[in-house]
């Protein structure tokens, strides 16, 4: 059985954004605790606005349920679920997005919202075996002056995470818009993470990879339209991390099967599959993997392969991820 299969799998998962696993069971405890009056009369009202058609509807649904996440508390609360989450489906490595200007610009300090996510991290170490990487993300429909701001406000705890990225809507929002500010952070060592080519044409995806020069290409989908940018993509063995429900979601595909994921495992290319925004998008990572692989037609040999390149894509260094690595091989 391919389930039995992908559950006993050691994964990294490193699509994710700590806000999108934000359930609507803990949204409304957390407003009632903070007296925080949402929208949503009853759990069942809450549940209904999670079906959305695209990623604007998701992005306003997604601002409007962080107005209860006030305190370093409710941030632990937020990591702490989806770790165990991601526990339960035998993720051992973690490196997660959090979208620090979605909460200072409505007044919640910059240390409250990653002081509760470090400790939720550090806990998660401790009690649960998963490792855990914090990914500073930029929102893109803000100006790059607004990024700069955020590299100075965040600068105490530079040392807490490991690199950047940028998220948000993609239309009209290239990765040219924010050149100064990636140059000025790998001048200051950090990764360099950059969402591209889900909604946003091949040229972006180009831009981010040649331009740039990210370490990691989020999502990436559109790659694909340009032959000489596959090649390149393979040649440099650039990661994709590539969320098959979130795109179903979103309605970046209509089908499951029109996922890129195999084609781009049988392009070569260091292809991995993530939840991006799980609580949103219809499932964790287990399901993303399941689900997946039964839409394509997947190989034992192809979900093992997604399961290597989680690790082989990571941030972890080279002794960790062999010993991942080694992992897969005894579980496979």
């Amino acid at each position: 059985m391919q389930t039995d299969l992908i559950q006993r799998l050691p994964k990294a998962e490193l699509h994710l954004h700590i806000e999108g696993s934000f359930e609507p069971e803990l949204m409304m405890a957390l407003a009632e605790r903070n007296r925080i009056t949402l929208p949503f009369k009853t759990l069942e009202d809450a549940r209904a606005a999670y079906n959305f058609s695209n990623l604007q509807e998701f992005l306003d649904l997604y601002y409007q349920g962080m107005q209860v996440l006030r305190t370093e508390e409710d941030f632990f609360d937020l990591t702490w679920a989806y770790l165990q989450r991601a526990k339960a489906d035998n993720v051992r490595h973690v490196e997660m997005f959090y979208d620090p200007q979605a909460h200072t610009e409505r007044g919640v300090p910059f240390g409250v919202v990653t002081d509760g996510i470090l400790a939720a991290i550090k806990k998660g170490e401790q009690e649960l075996g998963i490792s855990s990487y914090l990914i500073m993300s930029f929102l893109r429909h803000l100006s790059e002056e607004d990024g700069f701001d955020l590299l100075v406000q965040s600068e105490p705890w530079h040392d807490k995470f490991i690199g950047v990225g940028l998220d948000s809507s993609e239309m009209g929002h290239p990765p040219l818009k924010f050149e100064r500010l990636y140059q000025r952070c790998r001048e200051m060592g950090f990764k360099l993470c950059m969402h591209a080519g889900e909604e946003g044409p091949p040229s972006y995806v180009r831009e981010a990879l040649l331009d740039i020069g990210v370490d990691r290409i989020d999502h990436g989908n559109r790659c694909m339209e340009d032959p000489e940018l596959v090649s390149m993509i393979r040649e440099m063995q650039i990661p994709l991390t590539n969320c098959p429900l979130s795109n179903l979601s979103l309605c970046v595909i209509d089908d499951l099967k029109q996922s890129p994921v195999k084609a781009q495992l049988e392009a070569g290319l260091l292809v991995t599959v993530n939840s991006d925004d799980p609580a949103y998008f219809g499932g964790y990572i287990g399901r993303n993997y399941e689900q997946t692989a039964a839409a394509l037609g997947l190989s034992d040999q192809q979900i093992i392969q997604l399961a290597r390149n989680s690790f082989t894509a990571s941030f972890l260094p080279e002794a960790d991820k062999q010993r991942h690595l080694a992992a897969i091989e005894t579980a496979a």
